[in-house]
């Protein structure tokens, strides 16, 4: 799996994941989705093609979705769902004019559903995104290569930084 280092400061920390290949993205989604929680918010940067959609196909793996061939993004419907061990809301605000709409598709109350919300173009509506979520910003360094810098709350990214030392042994 990637290598990955981390930064902590006072309640949030950061863990930078590189990627070699649209596997070990989806890796990583599988070890975020086997340690989402209820209520989690994971809010995807990056520019079209960084991989957004191939992350969340791992997350919904590693919740369990039946059919991972069967998710994908939703830049035209604003928001997929998909059922694992949590309900997943997958959204996506690429298309939206701003936090406006986000709003008028219920996204606050998405949020409070217990579920698990994954947004693609977060930061096009980051007054929104609820201070707990889990920002992954994914930046294209290579043909097939990809830096992940995952930042949130310090109990959330210690789970997830022990989740991946696991899952590379």
């Amino acid at each position: 799996m990637g290598a990955f280092c981390r930064v902590m400061k006072e309640t949030t920390a950061t863990i930078t994941f590189e990627s070699t290949s649209p596997d070990e993205t989806r890796r990583l989604g599988r070890v975020l989705g086997s340690v989402a929680k209820p209520g989690d918010v994971f809010a995807l940067i990056g520019t079209l093609g960084a991989g957004k959609t191939e992350l969340v196909k791992g997350v919904a793996s590693g919740l369990g979705v039946a059919d991972e061939g069967g998710v994908n993004s939703p830049t035209f419907v604003l928001v997929n769902e998909y059922d694992g061990r949590l309900h997943v809301y997958h959204v996506d605000a690429y298309r939206l004019g701003g936090t406006t709409e986000l709003k008028a598709i219920g996204f606050e109350e998405i949020c409070q559903s217990g579920g698990l919300v994954v947004i693609e173009w977060a930061d096009r509506v980051g007054s929104l995104i609820p201070s707990r979520a889990l920002w992954t910003a994914i930046e294209v360094t290579g043909d097939r290569t990809r830096r992940m810098v995952l930042t949130g709350p310090f109990d959330d990214v210690k789970r997830i930084e022990s989740a991946l030392s696991i899952s590379a042994e």
